[in-house]
């Protein structure tokens, strides 16, 4: 009887692997990370406060909270019932629709914004009725809202569209069959399912609605203190050469996301630990 033999790496891979892999986080997370907050703080603590505390530096902020708390719970109502259609039911164009929930992934985000100015702007398709009615979408508000929107609208559907997918129909045909109406099956049985695929698209729509630059960009209008997000706000500064005061507003963007991957890398090993309890007997 012949003995096979099992050929073993060579003992440097290993070490080498991981002094690549350490040396890659260092160059584009950790250099980047000290950066921001050395240059922050680099006329001092007094100076980082101060800057933080101006007038277009709150207006900034509020405008990133805003757009975030409008543009997520909108996406995340979407992303569900776009997801609960597609796995629930059949119908014809299914694959049509999961390839446009695609659509903002693949058109760069410049273009994105473009589409809009092109809808609603001066010129745009509507922008004469919108200026009858003497309101305006691009270079305001509004513009930033409708961006935000179509930027960050996939992540919730294609974080549940294969959950959902994966769970099937059982639970709720069950449900159904002893008598539980339509939205009592939605909030007893599917979404106690995918609370945390949920949460986790949630989280991620979040992120891309606070840090959008390219589509923002595009229908804002840059105006100081009104339309300017806070990664606007910091272009502003850096092209102004306030480079303290912009890695200042950087830092607490910065924080804001370090934040949100601290809640994914937790949402992330709750997940993982439920699904190997699922398989486990």
């Amino acid at each position: 009887m012949s003995i096979v033999k099992i050929n073993k790496e060579p003992v440097w891979i290993k070490p080498t692997l991981l002094a690549l892999s350490f040396l890659f986080l260092s160059l584009f997370i950790f250099l980047p990370l000290f950066t921001i907050f050395s240059e922050a703080l680099s006329r001092g603590a007094s100076y980082y406060f101060n800057a933080l505390k101006e007038r277009e530096v709150f207006a900034a902020i509020r405008l990133t909270l805003l757009t975030a708390a409008i543009c997520v719970p909108i996406n995340t109502a979407f992303g569900v019932m776009l997801a609960w259609a597609i796995t629930k039911f059949s119908f014809k164009g299914k694959n049509v629709l999961i390839t446009l929930v695609e659509v903002p992934f693949a058109v760069s985000p410049v273009i994105s914004g473009l589409i809009f100015v092109f809808l609603f702007g001066a010129i745009g398709w509507f922008g004469g009725i919108l200026d009858k009615l003497n309101y305006r979408i691009v270079f305001n508000i509004p513009g930033i809202f409708l961006a935000t929107a179509f930027v960050t609208f996939p992540f919730v559907a294609k974080e549940l569209i294969p959950l959902m997918h994966d769970l099937g129909k059982d639970d709720e045909e069950a449900a159904i069959t002893l008598g539980a109406s339509g939205l009592k099956t939605f909030f007893r049985v599917t979404l106690p399912n995918i609370k945390w695929g949920l949460l986790y698209g949630i989280i991620l729509t979040n992120a891309r609605a606070m840090g959008e630059y390219g589509a923002v960009a595009v229908v804002s209008g840059l105006v100081r203190g009104k339309t300017t997000t806070m990664p606007l706000y910091i272009d502003i500064l850096y092209g102004e050469y306030l480079f303290a005061a912009a890695f200042a507003v950087a830092s607490l963007l910065t924080l804001l996301a370090l934040v949100t991957l601290v809640i994914k890398a937790v949402l992330e090993r709750i997940i993982a630990k439920q699904r190997k309890q699922k398989f486990e007997f």
